[in-house]
């Protein structure tokens, strides 16, 4: 997947040490439900999971071709017809400059191809990624503990967009 800013190309082992050096900078983690990922066996583990996941990419700006983060898609429901997104992060310099709000579009654009519901679980303390998911049109919908792959249940919040809201976001 890409935009004019920014390109998805799917994890692959040989990322880990350029993620990793997006991800160990502190600052990323203070709201996220693992402060600890900017420990590399921390987020060792967490890119683990992300490689299991076979929906992990790693999001690179097009201009530069800098890594600049990774995000996932997760947890396919049929009879629901959803799916997750989530798992993102990106380098505290892109915070506040639209890259994240450009990403989510493009991948909402291509995922809601082939579903009608996209859900996102965020942090309970993750102030700021709260914000975000908002301002693309999602509504919080419920609380719910995650266990993320190899780590400790979270609080987390989950929030929803369906293909007919993002259709009208878009449009506003």
């Amino acid at each position: 997947m890409e935009n004019e800013k920014a390109i998805l190309y799917p994890l692959q082992e040989k990322d880990f040490e350029l993620l990793y050096t997006v991800a160990s900078d502190p600052e990323i983690w203070k709201q996220h439900p693992n402060k600890d990922r900017w420990k590399k066996e921390v987020f060792r583990t967490f890119f683990d999971g992300a490689m299991q996941s076979k929906g992990a990419f790693k999001i690179v700006e097009k201009a530069t071709g800098n890594t600049i983060g990774s995000t996932r898609i997760y947890d396919y429901n049929e009879q629901e017809n959803s799916i997750f997104i989530g798992y993102t992060f990106y380098a505290v310099e892109y915070w506040s400059k639209g890259i994240n709000k450009l990403v989510k579009a493009m991948m909402l654009d291509y995922i809601f191809q082939f579903v009608s519901k996209v859900y996102f679980h965020i942090g309970a303390n993750n102030i700021r990624s709260q914000v975000a998911i908002v301002r693309i049109g999602a509504e919080k919908i419920a609380e719910q503990e995650v266990t993320y792959f190899g780590e400790a249940p979270r609080l987390n919040f989950v929030y929803e967009i369906s293909k007919e809201k993002w259709q009208k976001t878009k449009q506003e």
